[in-house]
């Protein structure tokens, strides 16, 4: 049996659907029962826990075959990462205690950064579970493609991709989320001993440029990139609401800069399989019926 934590999203929704189809046992883990109906259908077992309760997810984990660690995303943290870090004490208490026989945690690239960003909530995930000595691995997607879906409405109705990731043309290892979920299923079927550390990207590397033209091609209009100065980024996540916009900035300042990579460009990394045009099509036809 597999426990799979944020189940209800793409990625750990793909990795249920995978494990099902594979003819495995799937552990639902949800934190609101209220979404239970849907997966107790698809044939899975439930446990209701919240990744912050460390007894109840030990009691969730019990008896599992493998475990599918999602950690929750906060895009606003406070700083020194006190809520990632709550709730990476309530995992790793809880993984001791249950003891599985294996682990894949979705981790990211940056994981090994050098220098604080958002996705240095996840370099103290792995931090820290790399601690508890049973079989584990790191799977370390790139940027999802699926957060173009902010890029729609300006691209449908203004014919505007305003990019963060920047110069224009280069190239970002993007990844769907659907190969995420279909390679995570894989990982946690096999025997391995010790850590290992996965990198995941798609079949070609992206950048604003062709996402424009993706999306062109899909709307059936033209798309022109429009580079959003980096000066303007902190009053306009202010303005979205942001508190500490901070380590978002720094984040994308990774990337643009070069410091948020994988460890040998890629050449290692597993490619996915989606195309981004897939991934965009999906996403505007998503927003057609919303």
């Amino acid at each position: 049996m597999y426990a799979i934590t944020g189940i209800t999203g793409k990625v750990g929704g793909e990795i249920a659907r995978s494990l099902l189809a594979d003819g495995q046992s799937v552990r639902a883990v949800l934190r609101d029962r209220a979404k239970a109906a849907d997966w107790a259908a698809k044939g899975c077992a439930v446990a209701i826990a919240d990744m912050g309760d460390a007894e109840q997810l030990a009691a969730a984990f019990s008896g599992a075959e493998g475990v599918f660690i999602l950690p929750p995303s906060d895009f606003d943290p406070e700083p020194g990462y006190p809520e990632a870090k709550r709730v990476i004490d309530s995992v790793t208490s809880a993984l001791i205690k249950a003891r599985p026989q294996r682990i894949v945690c979705l981790s990211t690239i940056g994981a090994d950064a050098p220098h604080d960003n958002l996705l240095t909530q996840r370099t103290l995930m792995e931090k820290s579970l790399s601690t508890i000595g049973l079989p584990l691995t790191f799977l370390r997607p790139g940027w999802f493609m699926e957060n173009a879906l902010w890029d729609v409405a300006a691209a449908r109705d203004e014919g505007v991709l305003r990019s963060f990731l920047q110069p224009a043309d280069k190239v970002f290892p993007m990844v769907a989320t659907k190969d995420v979920g279909r390679v995570a299923a894989d990982l946690i079927q096999q025997n391995w001993t010790g850590e290992r550390i996965v990198e995941l990207e798609g079949p070609a590397r992206v950048s604003a440029n062709e996402l424009a033209q993706t999306f062109a091609t899909v709307l059936g209009r033209p798309v022109d990139v429009e580079i959003v100065s980096r000066d303007s980024w902190e009053g306009l996540f202010r303005v979205q609401g942001m508190k500490h916009p901070l380590p978002r900035i720094r984040m994308l300042d990774g990337f643009n800069e070069g410091w948020i990579e994988f460890r040998d460009h890629g050449r290692s990394a597993v490619k996915g399989n989606t195309p981004l045009l897939d991934v965009i099509t999906a996403l505007v036809a998503g927003s057609k019926s919303a």
